[in-house]
């Protein structure tokens, strides 16, 4: 079993993993009972090979386009006229290779612009009914070409009653063409941080990440501690630090308590002369540089700080949002975008059932293993069941093979939206003799123990279900 397996433990082992549904399957699955509501579709004939060959060239060519949203899990209300702009800023990621690749039906009219050809509008979505006010991004090409724009300029004012929030993205293509409106998850709202002294049983364990000679601890992460600050996307770090709490302006030296969210601090750098304020990493125009502080004059055990050497640490969300619209022919919108949360695998014998557990489902999806479409069942906004295809779909040569056959696992529209997804379906190898050819030379006498130990390993279960971690 692989890490991110799941199977069904009502799936009983045996050698079969070549299913078929035949015409008396198909009526007995759609008679079951109210288990399976709906009727088993799929797309007409006439449209299937054009499909699938759209499906293959998207899966081999990775046309997906990736929307990322990220954002702070609270956010302080302003009070007055006062704006309190969110930090950090939400900050929108367009990643895929697919931004820069044309529908097949504009394909002919390709121009030599290059790049993503969205803009996008960002703001909260809207209270009693009224419509939110919204902040232009601009996107900006990243050096691992991704395109990145962030909202630095919204609030949330004493005005606004709710609780909790969330941000919405409008993107907008080149034309004027409604590309899709995608919801951030919920923010908390906030009028101000906690001044209470956080205690151990309400924080949070370290993370920790081996990076170079930095032994990591186990533990809460308290002032005065050792940290190291790391990327977790490119893994580039900086050079251990010292955290101190921030208090009116200053460096408290002397305080030994677990570090509170929302709670300011600074990061003073090691090595420092005895008795001194020492230095502290700073912001200065986006490059990071050290500041030299100074000590209070009234305090010894303070140091002074600029804005710019006083941060603060809070917790984030983040949401995806995956599709591609290089086979699709309609100006609809791609949203909302489904999600697949776990797969449930069912039955045996001639037939299985794969159910989707997820999201934003609606009956136009069908469910294609790699580039072989499925029929589909549309249960609720929550479930889709499809029967596992045929793994004769995927080759004429698969009663010979040795090896398993992965596929990915993946949602197509009605319109030919493709939704792509981190999880992909295994067959594993049925076990037969394969005719020998005239003349040819006897097995090694260990050959059919060899076999009968690879088959054994294959049938344990018929199915793997895998989600990449």
């Amino acid at each position: 079993m692989n890490p991110g397996e799941t199977t069904d433990p009502s799936v009983p082992p045996g050698p079969l993993t070549h299913l078929s549904l035949p015409d008396s399957s198909e009526v007995r699955l759609q008679n079951d009972g109210p288990s399976l509501l709906g009727s088993w579709t799929r797309s007409p004939p006439e449209h299937a090979t054009i499909l699938r060959e759209g499906v293959r060239t998207c899966l081999q060519q990775r046309c997906e386009q990736t929307v990322w949203i990220l954002h702070a899990k609270v956010a302080q209300k302003s009070y007055g006229t006062e704006k309190r702009f969110f930090c950090p800023p939400p900050c929108v990621y367009l990643a895929g290779p697919g931004w820069r690749v044309k529908p097949m039906q504009d394909q002919v009219h390709q121009s030599a612009d290059t790049g993503p050809t969205v803009c996008g509008y960002m703001g909260l979505d809207g209270a009693s009914g009224s419509a939110p006010e919204t902040q232009k991004l601009n996107f900006e090409e990243q050096p691992d070409s991704r395109e990145f724009g962030c909202a630095k300029t919204l609030f949330i004012s004493d005005a606004d009653k709710r609780k909790h929030f969330r941000l919405v993205l409008r993107l907008v293509q080149r034309g004027g063409r409604e590309l899709g409106t995608f919801h951030s998850r919920l923010i908390k709202v906030i009028s101000k941080p906690s001044q209470k002294k956080q205690s151990l049983k309400n924080t949070d364990p370290d993370g920790h990440c081996s990076q170079g000679d930095f032994p990591p601890q186990e533990g809460y992460i308290r002032y005065g501690s050792l940290v190291q600050l790391v990327c977790t996307v490119t893994g580039i770090t900086l050079p251990p630090m010292i955290i101190r709490k921030v208090a009116k302006q200053c460096a408290l030296l002397d305080v030994d308590e677990p570090i509170s969210q929302l709670h300011k601090c600074a990061f003073q750098f090691p090595g420092d002369t005895p008795g001194g304020a020492g230095t502290y990493l700073c912001l200065s125009t986006e490059k990071v540089v050290r500041f030299q502080a100074s000590l209070c004059p009234k305090e010894a055990n303070r140091a002074l700080l600029n804005d710019s050497s006083c941060w603060t640490i809070i917790g984030t969300e983040s949401v995806e949002f995956s599709f591609s619209t290089s086979l699709a022919c309609t100006p609809e919108p791609v949203t909302p975008v489904p999600h697949i949360s776990t797969l449930e695998l069912s039955g045996g014998g001639d037939v299985a059932t794969l159910e989707l557990h997820g999201e934003n489902f609606h009956a136009g999806l069908k469910v294609w293993f790699g580039d072989v479409e499925a029929e589909t069942m549309y249960r609720s906004p929550r479930s889709l069941v499809c029967v596992v295809p045929d793994v004769a779909a995927f080759g004429s040569d698969w009663r010979w093979l040795r090896t398993p056959i992965t596929v990915p696992v993946s949602l197509l529209r009605a319109d030919a939206l493709f939704y792509p997804s981190a999880f992909s379906f295994t067959y594993t190898p049925e076990y037969s003799t394969r005719p020998r050819p005239p003349n040819a030379q006897e097995p090694a006498p260990d050959a059919d123990a060899l076999l009968e130990s690879i088959h054994h390993e294959f049938t344990r279960t018929n199915f793997h279900l895998f989600c990449p971690t």
